[in-house]
């Protein structure tokens, strides 16, 4: 079962553009901060709440801070989101034998 954390790091559209960020390299909070229109506590707090999830791990460097995001909790909801795509599948084949249907 994926820990209650993960979803509520998911949750807010904030965190997930910040993943997004992480995705593409690892960045301080300054970094990231430089990229939205809020305060670097602000950053800093939603990037806690990444940590907590466990989608967010924090490495020392000097004075800096580097966080680097952590795909594996990622992994594991997608396995959790997989479960349901048997309902997407079929409502998907119903609506196109009823377009096919509707157009011979």
């Amino acid at each position: 079962m994926i820990p209650d954390p993960v979803f509520k790091a998911l949750a807010d559209p904030t965190r997930r553009s910040i993943l997004l960020l992480l995705a593409d390299g690892d960045l301080t909070v300054g970094e990231v901060a430089s990229r939205f229109d809020m305060t670097r506590p602000a950053v800093a707090k939603h990037l806690k709440v990444l940590g907590d999830g466990g989608l967010v791990t924090v490495e020392a460097r000097g004075r800096e801070r580097i966080n680097r995001l952590n795909p594996e909790p990622l992994a594991q909801v997608a396995d959790w989101v997989a479960r349901f795509e048997v309902f997407w599948d079929q409502r998907l084949a119903a609506l196109k034998k009823e377009v096919e249907t509707t157009h011979d």
